[in-house]
């Protein structure tokens, strides 16, 4: 059984009191303690009954220092006096009695221009005369149509175009080196080449009236009728 108190013995009526009251007598402390001063008991020094005297001075000799030396004396250069140069003549004498029992002809120097060697190997793209075909270019478009045959796989596949062939014409109107520059394929390109190698000879190409070696592009065309 838990025992009852009086209300005149419970103190926690009083909690709020005390707690003020410890607060008040905290924050007094504390003031006092930044407020509280404390002065030095010790006797102030009398400096007025000293009996030294200042203004008594010490004379300091003046120390006298002695005077550079002089320089060093600078020698001058020593002046040679040279004589003036003597004039020197001398007479040449000039003959001019000479007698001119020959006389002597220039003859006019002419510088001609090298010739210019053409190499025989040497294979020209564009000459002063272009080679042609045995007959002109009708004869060379009747040679195409009569031995040019169609492949049967270009013709199977539709195939059309041009073909572009390149090869070099010799000194003596023969063909060789024949290749495709541009081809459509299908077998026409094989087919166009094999007709240019078996062309009869065509004329050389002439460069300075010379027979050379001249490169020719011919296109080839391929069409289904």
């Amino acid at each position: 059984m838990e025992a009852k108190k009086t209300p005149s013995a419970d103190l926690t009526r009083k909690t709020g009191m005390f707690l003020n009251l410890g607060l008040a007598v905290a924050v007094g402390a504390t003031l006092a303690a930044f407020e509280w001063k404390s002065f030095d008991d010790g006797s102030l020094k009398d400096l007025g009954q000293v009996t030294d005297n200042f203004e008594e001075l010490l004379d300091i000799p003046i120390t006298e220092q002695p005077p550079p030396p002089p320089p060093p004396p600078v020698e001058q250069p020593i002046i040679q006096e040279i004589p003036d140069e003597v004039e020197i003549e001398e007479k040449i004498e000039v003959n001019f009695d000479v007698d001119v029992k020959e006389t002597t002809v220039i003859k006019e120097v002419v510088i001609a221009e090298a010739p210019v060697e053409e190499k025989v190997d040497a294979i020209f793209d564009v000459v002063e005369n272009q080679p042609e075909p045995p007959g002109g270019m009708s004869a060379w478009n009747k040679y195409l149509s009569d031995n040019l045959k169609y492949p049967t796989q270009a013709r199977r596949m539709g195939t059309e175009g041009t073909v572009i062939v390149v090869f070099v014409v010799n000194t003596d109107g023969s063909i060789q080196d024949v290749d495709v520059l541009r081809g459509i394929g299908g077998g026409c390109d094989e087919e166009a080449v094999r007709v240019v190698k078996n062309a009869p000879n065509w004329t050389p190409g002439k460069q300075r009236g010379r027979p050379v070696r001249t490169r020719m592009r011919l296109p080839i065309r391929f069409k289904l009728s």
